[in-house]
């Protein structure tokens, strides 16, 4: 395990950049009225330079509530710098990013999505083209909104590293959830429950080092292949948790390089 501190961890940059990355344009507090009623806010990081149509936007999804990462961790999901330099690279490649405050994490990532949806010609989006970006235990608040029958439409969502769902009688992800603090929307629900047509990029870190990971990420990907479901599997077979932060390889720097170009093909193509 890294003798990395919590707040190390908010400093800690990417392994992989793109020069167009300084460019990109930020617009900082943008509210939006979360699930219980009360104001939140989001920052979108949008493409630089001009721009002829409004450009498909990925959403960083939030795992735990802001209250505990600013207890924890001293700053807000959103002001993480690994965060900020995804939504970046994800502005840099042509896509508007956006992450956002939460009180409750399950129902305020719907109810930011739900905003960006509705509000999209406002925010100079197109909602119609909308990904999600997770990873380790954010990861099961994005699987809510890949199930059947939920409230919002997305068309494509890159899973890194994460907590999935506890299958055949697992309990890896509830236990994890229980130690770290993030909320399971999902429990119960198995890969029969998700949407047929969304295209899901599933990044395994070989070397994670979190109890039952990975054994849930493996019969999760067995499952949904067995379904058939259309998902692209990327196996790092030397990675940590959080390769992304703490693996300068070129392994590391391709598979980013993956998960923005999944984003490309699956939003700029539509």
């Amino acid at each position: 395990m890294t003798t990395t501190t919590p707040q190390d961890i908010t400093k800690k940059g990417l392994v992989y950049d793109m020069p167009e990355a300084a460019n990109v344009e930020v617009r900082r507090d943008l509210e939006f009225i979360g699930s219980d009623g009360s104001t939140l806010s989001m920052d979108m990081y949008l493409p630089p330079g001009g721009r002829s149509a409004p450009p498909a936007v990925v959403v960083l999804v939030a795992g735990y509530k802001d209250e505990g990462a600013l207890k924890f961790l001293g700053c807000r999901f959103k002001e993480m710098h690994s965060n900020v330099s995804w939504a970046r690279l994800i502005a840099a490649s042509g896509m508007a990013a956006v992450m956002y405050t939460n009180r409750e994490p399950a129902a305020d990532f719907l109810a930011a999505l739900s905003h960006v949806q509705r509000s999209a010609a406002t925010l100079g989006v197109d909602a119609g083209r909308l990904g999600l970006w997770a990873s380790s235990g954010h990861v099961p608040v994005a699987l809510s909104a890949l199930m059947r029958g939920a409230s919002v439409s997305v068309q494509c969502a890159a899973l890194l590293y994460g907590f999935t769902l506890d299958l055949e009688g697992g309990s890896g992800v509830a236990n994890n959830a229980k130690q770290f603090g993030f909320v399971t929307p999902c429990a119960g629900k198995s890969v029969d429950d998700l949407a047929t047509d969304v295209p899901m990029f599933l990044v395994r870190a070989g070397k994670d080092q979190f109890p039952g990971l990975n054994d849930a990420m493996d019969r999760f990907a067995a499952r949904a292949l067995a379904a058939n479901l259309p998902l692209t599997l990327v196996n790092h077979a030397n990675g940590p948790h959080a390769f992304d932060l703490f693996d300068d390889s070129g392994t590391s720097r391709r598979i980013i390089r993956d998960v923005l170009g999944f984003f490309r093909s699956s939003l700029l193509s539509i």
